[in-house]
């Protein structure tokens, strides 16, 4: 019986340095280390995504979890690029859309408040340019969602057997969730993950199952519980 048990990342920072944690989500992932100190099975592997909110995330995990082994950076566990997604299409989607258009004017001029509220919740505009994204409704220079999902398949199956902690972000970890359930629509779990989250999976006879989701023990408090 193997164990994968996927880490999403603490809270990350504003949407114009959105690749790093916030200092709540520093302490949401030394929460989720001290937790694993205590309640972690002994872990074969320990994988993080190279960008800097999950390798952040993993390194605070190890310094409050010491007998984490030090952290694997792939590659292949990296969330989409959204800033990229948003350069290639949000021009063109505005060119056509007016309600977009409005809606993303209206994101980056809020976007220049450090304390406005948008730098923590889903927009329309974000939605939309996700939406057509997954489309491929428009020539875009981003990673393509085909080839991001197929990036993320050939990842989660080639996970050695073992005790596994892989450290990550929503949308991987809710793609996971969507190949282990042939569920259609991989949003609605990246909708509901917490930051600094567990879900786990277990593999048995070839077949992965899902065990657990998106639980926050370590982080009682509600407002400790963010989503972006």
């Amino acid at each position: 019986m193997s164990t994968l048990t996927f880490v999403r990342h603490g809270q990350a920072g504003s949407r114009d340095v959105y690749d790093t944690l916030s200092p709540l989500g520093r302490q949401q992932a030394s929460r989720l280390g001290e937790y694993l100190a205590t309640q972690f099975h002994p872990c074969d592997l320990f994988l993080s995504g190279a960008l800097e909110r999950q390798q952040l995330t993993a390194a605070l995990l190890r310094a409050a979890c010491p007998s984490l082994p030090a952290p694997t950076v792939l590659p292949a566990w990296n969330e989409f690029d959204l800033d990229a997604v948003y350069r290639s299409l949000a021009p063109q989607l505005a060119a056509v859309d007016p309600v977009f258009a409005d809606a993303y004017n209206k994101l980056r001029a809020e976007s220049a408040d450090p304390a406005n509220p948008v730098h923590r919740r889903w927009t329309h505009a974000d939605i939309a340019v996700i939406r057509a994204w997954v489309e491929g409704r428009f020539p875009s220079e981003a990673e393509t969602w085909e080839a991001f999902r197929t990036r993320i398949r050939q990842a989660f199956a080639a996970l050695p057997d073992g005790h596994i902690l892989i450290s990550t972000s929503a949308t991987p970890i809710a793609l996971c969730v969507s190949f282990a359930l042939e569920a259609p629509n991989p949003f609605r779990f990246a909708g509901a993950l917490y930051n600094a989250s567990l879900t786990t999976f277990r593999r048995h006879d070839g077949q992965t199952h899902l065990h657990t989701f998106n639980n926050t023990p370590h982080l009682p408090e509600p407002d400790w519980r963010t989503h972006r």
